[in-house]
């Protein structure tokens, strides 16, 4: 299925995957396996990898070549997710002209609480474990790069909320669970016209990126 989210970036999603394009490179910051951190790209994709899986590929290496089979040109952040795409929900908004929109897909087998005792004992130890919740938010208004850092705070909070109000539990505490081990998020910075500073939690794209999050959560909770 095609979507257009707002006027610079396109979904389309099926059963193997989720996959925004931009029209123009963009600002994301993300924790994605491919091209993490603070980068401008052409795409994200959000992919659906077996719960159980013998290859031995390189997860980034595993998305690099998918994003070329699929013939996406440019720079592709990844993600990937043993969560059956039909828990994606999206939530949207508009908020005096800026377009706010949330993708989720949901799965919580491992799911954590912060501080909960690590199943790898190892500073540079991998986990292998699935049940992530990926989150993908866009904002269609220029966000400076400490206005990110403060939207993924605040959708992390929303995330977290999310589960604490479904009674979500961590199986390693018994203490109501923060997230999953493995989740993943990426926030996108638009082209604007708007510029915006700040989006903590005492201001309107703060509260309406809360609001979002918390939605799409709970709702892709009960796929």
């Amino acid at each position: 299925m095609n979507i257009n989210i707002n006027t610079f970036t396109k979904l389309q999603y099926n059963d193997d995957h989720i996959h925004v394009a931009f029209l123009s490179p963009q600002r994301v910051i993300s924790s994605a396996i491919l091209n993490g951190g603070l980068v401008k790209a052409d795409h994200i994709v959000n992919r659906k990898v077996p719960l159980n899986s013998s290859s031995c590929e390189a997860p980034e290496r595993s998305l690099s070549d998918y994003a070329n089979t699929q013939g996406w040109q440019g720079n592709v952040v990844g993600m990937m997710t043993a969560a059956s795409m039909n828990s994606l929900r999206i939530e949207q908004a508009c908020v005096e002209g800026v377009d706010i929109t949330v993708l989720v897909t949901t799965g919580v087998n491992n799911a954590r609480r912060a501080g909960d005792k690590a199943d790898i004992q190892e500073l540079l130890g991998i986990t292998e474990k699935v049940g992530t919740i990926n989150l993908i938010l866009i904002c269609s208004a220029k966000l400076t790069d400490a206005a990110m850092l403060e939207a993924v705070m605040v959708a992390t909070e929303g995330k977290s909320a999310a589960l604490q109000n479904a009674g979500i539990l961590s199986p390693v505490s018994r203490l109501l669970a923060t997230g999953t081990g493995t989740d993943a998020i990426a926030v996108v910075s638009g082209d604007g016209p708007q510029e915006i500073k700040f989006c903590g939690k005492h201001v309107l794209l703060g509260e309406w990126i809360g609001r979002l999050v918390i939605a799409a959560v709970t709702s892709s909770l009960d796929a």
